[in-house]
């Protein structure tokens, strides 16, 4: 049965909500979010009756669009789901949805080659992946780079929200140092994805404090804060990361210029696949080629440079060799350590001590 945008919204938010077991959600909830999400997402500040939320999940209770949900109602009070990990989105595409789907692949490919809309082609082609499998189920025919146990996802559009409505937030986060987390009030300014890691970019409220990228995997709860919004006046966002590898970064810091040399037979593939957009092909001969590039020292660099091991080798800066050699130096060091109670390779078989 053909369903309206408005209540496919409606459906969305009222399960986002039922999903989140932090909170006891009663009708008056539920329709109070159902009312923000259709002011955001269509402008219409007319509220939501409780009729037509009561019909609403009535609906989603039913066959009719394939959802079964399984809602039920605590103390006589408050909605949720019986089965924890129940979600709408995780249900089988049905022949509407795919319908829908072609419709958005054949509207996004009138986008396909125009320079503007270059980022188009890659989710183009997941999306008509997606339709195949769901058509033919058979396999997919391509396999895009993911991670199913990547933490921190569910955050992307809270956060996208906040930073759209210029909103400050109550983050708790817990960084992989410290011994427990910490609550502060923070503003942001940007998501940023790197190697299948998401991170926000953004100032925390806490007196006078710098710019901080907090890891989305890290943080533990996300709440609306009463703070004014902090505007970014210090950074032009489309242009901060240009000058570094990853996302470690602070204000004022300045990029070098890095130089490394790579064996003949791996610089192919530095060359076909850049380590940053300012390579550039310094000298050559029969040995390797030396590039150098004009990057921000961080640790995603060091990292990345010391994955390529006794193929590469860093010329400069001297510090920046320095670091390097002391951690190959301690990676050496590691492979010194005996340890009788791990087992060990003899033979080419491995076997107990």
């Amino acid at each position: 049965m053909p369903v309206n945008r408005n209540a496919l919204i409606r459906y969305r938010t009222i399960d986002g909500c039922l999903q989140n077991r932090q909170k006891k959600w009663t009708l008056d909830d539920l329709i109070d979010a159902c009312a923000e999400a259709l002011y955001e997402y269509q402008g219409i500040d007319s509220g939501v009756s409780r009729r037509t939320i009561q019909a609403d999940i009535e609906m989603m209770r039913s066959n009719k669009l394939g959802y079964e949900a399984p809602i039920i109602v605590i103390d006589k009070k408050y909605y949720t789901y019986a089965d924890k990990g129940y979600s709408i989105t995780n249900i089988p595409l049905n022949q509407q949805d795919m319908q829908v789907l072609g419709e958005v692949s054949d509207l996004l490919k009138q986008f396909k080659g125009f320079n503007h809309f270059t980022d188009l082609n890659e989710m183009v082609s997941k999306l008509e992946d997606k339709i195949y499998t769901q058509k033919t189920q058979r396999a997919p025919v391509i396999d895009f780079e993911k991670n199913d146990n990547l933490k921190g996802l569910d955050w992307i559009e809270t956060i996208r929200k906040a930073i759209v409505a210029r909103k400050a937030m109550c983050v708790t986060y817990q960084s992989f140092k410290a011994r427990a987390a910490s609550t502060f009030c923070f503003s942001g300014y940007l998501l940023k994805e790197y190697r299948n890691r998401w991170f926000v970019l953004g100032r925390s409220h806490n007196r006078y404090s710098p710019l901080l990228t907090l890891a989305l995997d890290r943080i533990q709860a996300i709440e609306e804060h009463e703070d004014p919004y902090r505007e970014n006046k210090d950074i032009d966002l489309a242009t901060y990361y240009n000058d570094v590898l990853g996302v470690t970064k602070s204000l004022g810091q300045r990029d070098n210029l890095v130089v490394f040399w790579i064996d003949a037979a791996n610089a192919p593939y530095v060359i076909t696949k850049p380590l940053h957009h300012t390579q550039k092909l310094l000298k050559e001969d029969e040995t390797g080629k030396i590039f150098s590039i004009r990057v921000i020292m961080n640790f995603e660099l060091e990292r990345e440079l010391l994955g390529f091991g006794a193929k590469m080798r860093v010329l400069g800066p001297r510090l920046l060799v320095k670091q390097i050699k002391q951690q190959l130096q301690k990676t050496l060091d590691h492979y010194n350590i005996q340890n009788p109670e791990f087992p060990h390779e003899d033979n080419g078989e491995v076997t107990e001590q």
